[in-house]
């Protein structure tokens, strides 16, 4: 008897980690799932109609800050069409959750709702918590970190009803004059955006959310903006396979399920004059999907953006796009004409039926994999506080606490003397910043002063004046646009000022800026001791004090070459 008790006890703990196991394990991913036979995709597919087919493939624009005009007109057109998806764009989160399930009852099938979410929700909406640029988080050693963001951000997705982000930006950023790419990119160095990027996308799919890597081949090394025209990669193919291509490749092995082809002509791939990557067989299907092995979602960038439409308009660029092997289409300037267009494409048997039928599957199993076969709508009480909760929040804090990097200095050159006088000193802004208010409260005999980016000679040379009866300065350097840009809109006489402060004794600067700034301010680097923040924000203000006041020890490491004082991989850990 007391036997058949142990015996049955052991099969009860056997049977519980049988089922704690089965709900930790790993749902397997999007790519692993295309190798299955799926009855949901098949019978759904069964069901449309060749121009329902091909609308699946189409994914249209949405916003929720354009009124209901608009909102209305995008209603129409999924219930006219029956497109696969939406892309949204700037609104806010209540409204959007709302919005789309007011759209996804008028689907037959339901819609993929992809957006843009390089740094999360906050890349689109008000509202809604702004993780760090890609730059900052390049700067971060902990790739754990990026995975349990990239976790966070689709907890947020999925509890807004979307299944899809159009991340992570995995170009190369080797040009510092890049208009486009910039700061959306982990960086320089093709290991580090490799690593960051896979650490990025793992931590969404493994949370369920479809991902998508962009823009292949890389968009990096570009000085022109392809939503305003085509730039040209001139590299060789050498070049292009080693660097550009590296990052892609890697997060193929990983296991993405999405990769965003760029806009730009490349002759070393295809040789067809003024022909966008993304219209290109050779760039897509020859290399993506043959060489690189790609099964994935192959996404267009917006097929709206004059790169592509410049020279290919009025639908011809949706169906060359098509041809070339892309699966879903975003944002056409008119999906009704382009959806004609592909038909009259499939009918003249311009693609195989195969080929035709695989994308479409594609589409549909991606779907599936998303848990639209059960689609639910979004529940939208608690939403805007369940998106702000305290542990996205801290995570935010603990990235950027990862990615502040000292430059130059040491423990005494950087905390100074918090028993004299100070000058803290805020430049570009118009009135006292956070990093100001902070250091007050470590440096009781501080007097805050700040100009603006904009300042004249005569302001100038009053702050310089007043400063000279402080031995010691802290000054942080405040980029205040939205994005942040490689130069600094700052005038001569506010650049002269950064130098001539720079030379004193017992200075200590903070850039909350771009780091590519710090090349445009010669006479920077004199400075007893250097920080960079890469962004303007409360959280790597608050890191650059705890670093001064020795709360932290600083690990950043500076993900792009700035200048030869500071090259990529500079960072002093004090």
């Amino acid at each position: 008897m007391l036997n058949r008790k142990k015996n049955c006890i052991y099969l009860l703990i056997f049977a519980l980690n049988f089922i704690v196991l089965g709900a930790f394990a790993q749902k397997e991913t999007y790519i692993q799932s295309l190798n299955k036979q799926n009855h949901w995709v098949d019978s759904v597919f069964k069901k449309l109609s060749r121009k329902q087919k091909i609308a699946q493939l189409f994914f249209v624009r949405a916003h929720t800050n354009l009124g209901q005009k608009y909102e209305d007109s995008v209603a129409d057109v999924i219930k006219n069409e029956q497109v696969g998806g939406l892309v949204f764009f700037q609104g806010g989160p209540m409204r959007q959750a709302e919005l789309i399930n007011r759209y996804q009852k008028l689907a037959n099938v339901p819609l993929i709702i992809a957006q843009d979410g390089e740094w999360g929700l906050g890349m689109r909406l008000d509202s809604t918590i702004a993780y760090p640029y890609q730059m900052t988080l390049g700067a971060i050693r902990d790739n754990t970190l990026i995975y349990k963001m990239g976790q966070m951000v689709a907890y947020d997705f999925k509890r807004m009803g979307m299944q899809m982000n159009f991340g992570p930006d995995m170009d190369v950023n080797n040009n510092p004059d890049n208009p486009v790419i910039n700061y959306r990119s982990f960086g320089d160095n093709k290991y580090n955006v490799a690593q960051k990027g896979i650490a990025y996308l793992k931590g969404m799919q493994d949370a369920g959310l479809l991902t998508t890597a962009k823009h292949f081949p890389g968009h990096g090394d570009t000085n022109v903006d392809s939503h305003f025209d085509l730039p040209l990669l001139p590299f060789s193919r050498e070049r292009l396979d080693s660097l550009e291509e590296y990052p892609f490749r890697e997060a193929i092995k990983a296991g993405i399920s999405g990769v965003m082809i760029a806009h730009m002509a490349i002759p070393a791939l295809d040789t067809t004059k003024n022909l966008p990557s993304t219209l290109s067989r050779k760039i897509v299907t020859n290399i993506l999907k043959d060489s690189l092995g790609f099964k994935g979602l192959v996404v267009s960038d917006a097929m709206e953006m004059k790169g592509v439409v410049k020279y290919f308009p009025d639908g011809e660029a949706d169906v060359r796009a098509f041809l070339a092997g892309n699966d879903i289409l975003e944002l056409s300037p008119n999906s009704a004409l382009a959806i004609k267009k592909i038909r009259k494409a499939v009918r003249k048997d311009e693609i195989s039926k195969e080929e035709f039928n695989e994308k479409v599957k594609k589409v549909l199993a991606a779907k599936y994999w998303s848990g639209l076969n059960n689609y639910n709508p979004a529940s939208t009480p608690g939403l805007v506080a369940d998106l702000n909760r305290p542990a996205a929040k801290q995570l935010v804090q603990q990235l950027s606490d990862a990615a502040i990097t000292l430059l130059k200095g040491n423990s005494s050159s950087v905390q100074l003397n918090p028993f004299q006088a100070a000058a803290i000193v805020s430049i570009g802004v118009d009135k006292p910043t956070l990093f100001q208010q902070q250091m007050c409260r470590s440096y009781p005999f501080s007097k805050i002063f700040y100009i603006d980016k904009n300042a004249s000679v005569a302001q100038v040379s009053m702050l310089v004046q007043q400063l000279k009866q402080f031995p010691q300065a802290f000054i942080s350097i405040n980029d205040t646009r939205p994005r942040p840009a490689s130069k600094l809109d700052y005038n001569i006489n506010v650049k002269l000022l950064i130098a001539q402060l720079a030379a004193r004794p017992n200075t200590v600067i903070s850039v909350f800026a771009n780091a590519y700034t710090i090349a445009g301010l010669p006479g920077i680097e004199k400075a007893g001791a250097l920080l960079v923040g890469y962004q303007m924000t409360d959280q790597l203000q608050l890191s650059a004090v705890k670093v001064i006041t020795q709360m932290l020890k600083p690990t950043g490491k500076l993900p792009v070459s700035v200048n030869s004082f500071f090259p990529t991989g500079t960072g002093i850990s004090l």
